[in-house]
């Protein structure tokens, strides 16, 4: 079997940051890294769901929300895909940065956060996920599109 291309990145060699994972025609996923690999604390679930939720919601009402396409957790929870459609790396990078800011200074309920919204609703860490994405943009906000490449 055929190894998928997020497989073939080093894991060893990533650091916390934004990185293009892959383009494939029109659509670009960006790997928002929050940990890095293999080194704990990892992110916790219910702080991943948080930000989740807030992540794509403030995505979705931006600008560009029409060419987000998706917006989730990796497995190893060290940090999220975001998947944009017809947009610069300058504009997605601008976009992040702008959302990471946004969720560390949200203050109101969590969006989604009921039973006929969400499939677990009582697992989340608002105030969890809110530290951990003003830490991230702490980390980012000065971040270029040419660091955006992955370390080979």
């Amino acid at each position: 079997m055929e190894r998928i291309a997020s497989f073939c990145v080093d894991h060893t060699k990533l650091e916390p940051g934004i990185y293009i994972s892959r383009i494939d025609g029109d659509i670009a996923t960006y790997d928002i890294r929050m940990r890095k690999p293999n080194t704990p604390p990892f992110l916790s679930n219910p702080v991943l769901h948080s930000f989740e939720h807030l992540f794509a919601t403030i995505a979705r009402n931006s600008e560009y929300g029409g060419r987000v396409i998706y917006f989730g957790p990796m497995g190893c929870r060290t940090g999220c895909y975001f998947l944009v459609r017809n947009m610069e790396p300058q504009q997605a990078l601008d976009l992040i940065k702008s959302v990471l800011k946004q969720i560390g200074e949200y203050s109101g309920p969590l969006p989604g956060n009921t039973a006929p919204e969400c499939g677990n609703y009582l697992e989340h860490d608002l105030e969890g996920a809110k530290k951990e994405a003003s830490e991230f943009y702490d980390l980012v906000r000065h971040w270029t599109v040419e660091k955006m490449r992955y370390e080979k």
